[in-house]
């Protein structure tokens, strides 16, 4: 069995969903530490031809909080949301998929009460995978393993163990991060995924790569997002 665990990220990039899809369970690492300035509550946008990076504002943000603890400030929230989706309307109302990505995306800033950067990231992707039809079964750290003791590999190798995968599959990012030996001991092949160069029309400008899946949404069709979603490499 194939598995992937990973932060939660709000509307992520491409790379996110094809390590997802290519799994047949998908673990939300939800009680790690916030990382500042990484791509939990950001991501980035097209905006006039070129890259706009969004924020969604936190409250006692810390990079020794974990993610599920740190909340959104919902004093700030509301103006930023408004704000936000009047930028999204800016830039995309004449993309050809506009009106339902611009309701999903709507749908997912709804938020009534109090949450946590975990919370509204987690919904992001969710809707996404719904939207796609992707059904691979997810699962919250939080929940499940009680391994707090553990951390680095050894916490991974844990997961692993528990949930009896054979196959490990992380981001090309965490290349020099794991060691294909450490998980070899107990049977567990390990891979990177890499994302292939993607290419799609964004109006008449130059490609910008590298942006949220809400860019991709916007530009393409379901089926036409699936196949995109095969161009990877498994290192």
């Amino acid at each position: 069995m194939k598995i992937a665990i990973m932060q939660p990220y709000v509307f992520p990039y491409i790379g996110y969903f094809q390590l997802i899809k290519e799994v047949d369970k998908f673990i939300f690492y939800d009680d790690v530490n916030f990382i500042k300035k990484g791509w939990i509550n950001r991501n980035r946008i097209l905006s006039n031809g070129t890259d706009f990076m969004f924020t969604i504002p936190l409250e006692n943000v810390s990079q020794f909080s974990k993610i599920k603890d740190i909340d959104i400030d919902t004093v700030n929230f509301i103006v930023w949301k408004n704000k936000f989706l009047k930028t999204i309307e800016i830039n995309y109302k004449k993309a050809p998929y506009f009106v339902e990505v611009f309701k999903l995306i709507s749908e997912v800033m709804d938020l009534n009460g109090k949450y946590s950067i975990s919370d509204l990231a987690i919904k992001s992707v969710i809707k996404v995978l719904e939207y796609l039809k992707i059904e691979t079964p997810l699962i919250l750290s939080t929940t499940k393993y009680d391994n707090n003791h553990f951390s680095g590999q050894q916490r991974i190798l844990d997961i692993c163990k528990y949930e009896g995968a054979d196959h490990y599959i992380n981001p090309i990012g965490g290349k020099e991060l794991y060691d294909s030996d450490f998980f070899k001991g107990d049977n567990i092949l390990i891979n990177f995924i890499k994302t292939k160069e993607i290419k799609y029309n964004q109006f008449k400008h130059p490609f910008v790569s590298g942006l949220s899946v809400i860019d991709v949404l916007m530009f393409n069709n379901k089926s036409e997002i699936n196949n995109l979603l095969l161009e990877f490499e498994l290192i």
